[in-house]
């Protein structure tokens, strides 16, 4: 015979693992990327750069080539941008040299021999009239210079420059050649910097990480240990646990619901129980006379009399009443029945419900007053309307005063009818109010076994108004007594008789 083995809580990662791992992955990756940018891409942003300056500054001197600030112009743009313009103009004599402008910093100005500005022309002119390269420049001569390739790979050169040469035509037609150049820094002491910055500033960020990851773990962590260990006593049947502690707000109302939850399921667990009592009251009751009847009658001569054999029938009656009502209650909780809606009138109904309560109001001294006015069209399940009625009026006469009366009223208020049951009982506390719908929910605990009914009619109520979306309530002040009450939407006359 196999054993029933407790559920083992399967394995995982702890929250604290999890945020010092995502803490680190999260560093880790923001250091990679400052690194990718700030220490690999250094030269290639710095590069970059330089270009769009050397291009901006060609675009603009372009425009102000027939200007009288041209030379003003260029000395500015050379100081600002580091770099070196000379502009020189053409003719059939050959170029006589219009500006010549150094950086910041540069010792003397540069010249460019004739055959220098022929060949830069000429390479403007077969790259569409403007020729940008890299190079690396002499110590010498800044002008005997070798072409890097661009996008070349090996060695980074240490004493290189951007140049850029652009064929210009002014307004009046004159010619000019643009030579602009502009030194491309040794960055590799910067980089070294960078890398040793970079191994500070990574370690720190991952020590600071697991600072925040410590501090974290202790405020997350803790509070959900702390409700776990709680939920597993309250999985024990321990309703008293307190799931309440510090934390951030999703924890701190997190608890508070878990406090919520055990609270109901006190509630439900205690009502459980209670239910189990009263019902196995009401079931063995009439169990006990049916046997002891039997038995007399079985064993004593002359006790098989009517009397004794209605007894018996009466109890079987309120056994058989009882598990129906269990069985409707139970199918109006599932969902199972579902209203048979249809057009009647409730004053004719109540009129109908009252006339068999004779039997009450004659012999026992039960007073059951009705105050109604006109008649009241509504739509909904008669069968069903007919059972809340019962069950309220079977409810009020339980308990009702020692007066033994009940008043039951109906009002049309036009668009709605509203029934009333009251008593001149106990009245029912207000803290209780909300819990008398619950199947055998006893006000005084102490049960008493009902006059008429079965005990289960308030939660049948209750299922039946839920099914046709009704208003209903109870207004009950202790030592005075309780009404119950209910309301439904009032059919339209004309349009039923249209129909």
């Amino acid at each position: 015979m196999k054993k029933n083995k407790e559920k083992t809580p399967r394995k995982g990662i702890s929250i604290g693992w999890k945020l010092i791992l995502y803490f680190f992955g999260f560093t880790a990756v923001a250091v990679l990327v400052t690194w990718i940018f700030q220490v690999i891409l250094l030269n290639t942003f710095f590069e970059s750069s330089k270009r769009r300056e050397l291009l901006s500054a060609t675009k603009e001197l372009a425009e102000t080539i027939s200007s009288e600030t041209l030379s003003e112009r260029a000395r500015m743009l050379s100081q600002k941008g580091d770099m070196s313009i000379l502009i020189y103009q053409i003719d059939d004599d050959g170029s006589t040299e219009v500006v010549n402008a150094g950086g910041i910093g540069r010792e003397g100005f540069l010249t460019l021999s004739q055959a220098q500005i022929q060949d830069y022309r000429s390479k403007a002119s077969k790259n569409g009239g403007s020729y940008v390269w890299e190079s690396e420049r002499s110590d010498t001569d800044p002008f005997e210079s070798a072409a890097i390739e661009e996008g070349a790979g090996g060695r980074k050169r240490e004493n290189r420059q951007l140049q850029c040469v652009t064929n210009l035509v002014d307004e009046n037609g004159n010619s000019y050649l643009l030579y602009i150049s502009t030194g491309l820094l040794p960055l590799s002491a910067t980089v070294s910097t960078l890398k040793t910055q970079f191994f500070w500033i990574g370690g720190i960020l991952l020590f600071c990480s697991l600072i925040t990851v410590i501090f974290l773990y202790r405020r997350i962590s803790k509070p959900l240990i702390r409700m776990n260990d709680s939920a597993k006593e309250l999985a024990k049947g321990n309703y008293n646990v307190d799931f309440s502690g510090d934390g951030y707000r999703e924890t701190r109302e997190l608890g508070d619901t878990l406090n919520y939850a055990a609270h109901e399921l006190s509630k439900s667990d205690q009502l459980q129980k209670e239910l189990l009592a009263n019902i196995s009251h009401d079931l063995r009751t009439p169990l006990t006379m049916i046997r002891g009847y039997g038995e007399v009658m079985r064993d004593l001569p002359g006790e098989n009399t009517p009397e004794n054999m209605q007894v018996i029938i009466d109890e079987t009656t309120r056994l058989s009443d009882l598990v129906n009502d269990l069985l409707d209650l139970s199918k109006l909780q599932s969902g199972v029945l579902a209203p048979n809606m249809q057009t009647f009138d409730l004053s004719e109904l109540l009129t109908s419900v009252l006339a068999r309560y004779e039997t009450l109001t004659g012999h026992m001294g039960y007073k059951i007053l009705l105050d109604h006015t006109e008649s009241a069209l509504i739509s909904a399940d008669a069968g069903m309307i007919q059972q809340v009625l019962y069950n309220l009026i079977n409810n009020a006469i339980n308990y009702t005063g020692e007066d033994q009366t009940v008043r039951v009223s109906l009002q049309n208020e036009g668009k709605t009818v509203r029934v009333s049951v009251t008593d001149t009982g106990v009245g029912i506390p207000k803290e209780e109010i909300e819990n008398i719908w619950n199947r055998y929910y006893k006000i005084d605990k102490v049960h008493k076994r009902a006059a008429v009914g079965t005990g289960l009619g308030l939660s049948i109520v209750k299922n039946v108004l839920d099914l046709h979306h009704a208003a209903y309530g109870v207004n009950s002040t202790p030592g005075k007594g309780s009404t119950f009450w209910f309301e439904l939407p009032v059919e339209n006359r004309e349009e039923t008789k249209a129909e």
